[in-house]
């Protein structure tokens, strides 16, 4: 028996419930051999898993609304109450713990994107949950150019997430205070994706930023003292987790198309799409290249 679809705007119908949305997916996952795609597809959501008990979220992690494995990540819904703790401490512990397993593993080295936003999504346990505009606006804002370029950019060693943010969390959560991680720890940024029709003003954030970035205008937070009081009086059976940050600092905080300065004159991010390039302390995101350091990496647009 086929189901109808219903013809938009002939009639008024209740409004699906809104629910939170994270996704991650991995950089270079298509560069693997095949023989890894397995393994490290069955290994992201387990790092997720285990930063979200960390984080003190038992229930988000039990309770995930419509969740999918990707194949190079995860998406799940989840109640935007917990929105809050998902942005802090949650994407800070999902750092640690990526920085933490790849400085051990004898295998790829697992880095991620993440995405965060919020929308009504129809939820009510029948095939098709889960579906909607704001499911697909996550998967996008993933996939947009200034998030895969500071990804690559950055440092293999030191910088394993990157995260964006949507313009409706960052105004209901960041801006209304409700969550432990600042506004000035966020940057704005043009989120468009290659060859799509999709272009949205976002915030990124960087919670480990490697010494480029620092350069270029990211400053990466010390950890206060309240903070370090707090993390000494965790369970003694786990080493304490850091609460990183980033501190994005200078004249301008936010990254725009062809023109956007982060930090002050001389030490700036110019995001044009496609590529990034690295001049000294002037840091271009562009068409092209992917840089770390001062050193041409990569050609050939962005790579994940």
């Amino acid at each position: 028996m086929s189901t109808s679809v219903p013809a938009p705007y002939a009639e008024s119908r209740p409004l699906p419930p809104y629910r939170a949305l994270f996704a991650v997916d991995a950089k270079d996952f298509t560069g693997l051999p095949a023989v890894q795609h397995g393994p490290v597809s069955q290994l992201i959501p387990e790092l997720v898993d285990q930063a979200l008990e960390r984080a003190g979220l038992h229930a988000l992690r039990d309770s995930k609304r419509f969740p999918a494995n990707t194949g190079d990540g995860v998406v799940f819904g989840f109640d935007p109450a917990l929105l809050p703790f998902v942005l802090w401490p949650f994407l800070g512990v999902l750092d640690d713990i990526l920085g933490a397993y790849n400085r051990q593993c004898v295998g790829p080295r697992i880095r991620l994107r993440a995405s965060v936003h919020v929308g009504p999504l129809p939820d009510s346990d029948h095939p098709g949950d889960g579906n909607g505009t704001a499911r697909n606006d996550t998967h996008r804002l993933l996939d947009s150019r200034p998030v895969k370029a500071i990804l690559a950019a950055a440092s293999d060693q030191v910088t394993h997430l990157a995260a964006v943010i949507s313009q409706r969390v960052y105004e209901d959560v960041v801006l209304g205070a409700y969550t432990g991680l600042h506004p000035d720890r966020c940057v704005e940024i043009p989120a468009t994706v290659e060859g799509k029709a999709f272009s949205q003003r976002a915030w990124l954030y960087v919670p480990s930023p490697s010494g480029n970035l620092v350069q270029a205008g990211v400053q990466p937070r010390e950890e206060s003292a309240a903070e370090a009081g707090a993390a000494t009086d965790q369970d003694q059976d786990r080493a304490p987790v850091a609460r990183p940050g980033t501190h994005y600092s200078g004249n301008t905080q936010h990254l725009s198309e062809g023109a956007a300065v982060m930090g002050s004159v001389g030490r700036d991010i110019t995001y044009t799409g496609g590529s990034t390039t690295y001049h000294g302390t002037n840091q271009h995101w562009g068409g092209g290249d992917n840089v770390a350091g001062d050193k041409r990496v990569g050609e050939a647009g962005d790579h994940r």
